[in-house]
């Protein structure tokens, strides 16, 4: 794998050609005594992951990046960086590609929709530090800018599809400067009451009926809201809440076989 120039923001890029996966990157040199905040990016990923493990499709002509972060908050707080790094995805896609809301939302948990479809996931990873050792955080992004995987579980879509023809190296450029926003808005931690606001004012399926898988059940209701850590809470028929802390979405088009 080579290193080639990478035009980011004001922090570091290391920016590479092939690569297993971005985020599996930054977390070695994590072991390794690296620091952040730095970016790993890569033309193409060969063992690309989203959440679950599941395999993410990483042919070139897409942003796939992960920054790496050293000690951003204590660790409890740090799973809600999928929330501070979906809002930048955001703004940093809607600034480019002059999009906003309804064509562009949030999907729980850290997801980026367009016209209804994914177009970028995120994917959250850390260390536990050894006493003395600063907690490695990894964020990482896959945007489809040019292309877009197919036979996916959910609808997939890409950027220049909307007419957003826009590289890897500026998307970049503007998600680093975003992403600095958003995280001095977090504040560690200090902050999610903000950023859980500016979530949910971008959430595309806030107040509809939505159906969520977690782990091997599935539960139905109305999104009504995220709670303080960030976990889900769903309205059930009966005027029950249901909070939860883990799962997805489904498409309307995957109910009936999850529910199989």
């Amino acid at each position: 794998m080579g290193v080639g120039e990478f035009a980011g923001g004001s922090t570091p890029v290391i920016a590479l050609d092939d690569v297993g996966s971005t985020n599996a990157e930054a977390l070695a040199r994590a072991r390794q005594g690296g620091f952040g905040p730095v970016w790993i990016t890569a033309a193409r990923q060969t063992a690309g992951r989203g959440r679950r493990g599941r395999a993410w499709a990483s042919e070139p002509g897409n942003l796939y990046a992960s920054i790496l972060l050293t000690d951003p908050a204590p660790s409890e707080a740090c799973p809600q960086l999928c929330f501070v790094a979906g809002l930048a995805l955001f703004d940093a896609v809607g600034a480019v590609c002059r999009l906003d809301m309804p064509r562009l939302s949030l999907k729980w948990p850290n997801d980026l929709m367009l016209d209804g479809a994914k177009c970028a996931g995120i994917l959250v990873e850390g260390e536990v530090a050894p006493a003395g050792h600063p907690l490695a955080v990894v964020i990482g992004f896959g945007v489809n800018c040019a292309h877009h995987p197919q036979g996916t579980s959910y609808p997939a879509t890409h950027l220049s599809a909307a007419g957003c023809k826009v590289t890897p190296a500026l998307l970049l450029s503007a998600l680093d400067a975003a992403l600095a926003v958003r995280l001095a808005e977090w504040r560690g931690g200090d902050g999610f009451s903000a950023i859980r606001a500016n979530w949910l004012a971008r959430a595309g399926t806030l107040g509809q009926p939505i159906t969520v898988r977690t782990g091997a059940e599935v539960v139905d209701g109305r999104f009504e809201t995220l709670d303080g850590d960030g976990a889900l809470v769903l309205l059930r028929g009966d005027g029950t809440r249901t909070r939860i802390g883990t799962g997805e979405i489904l498409p309307i088009a995957g109910i009936e076989e999850a529910r199989a």
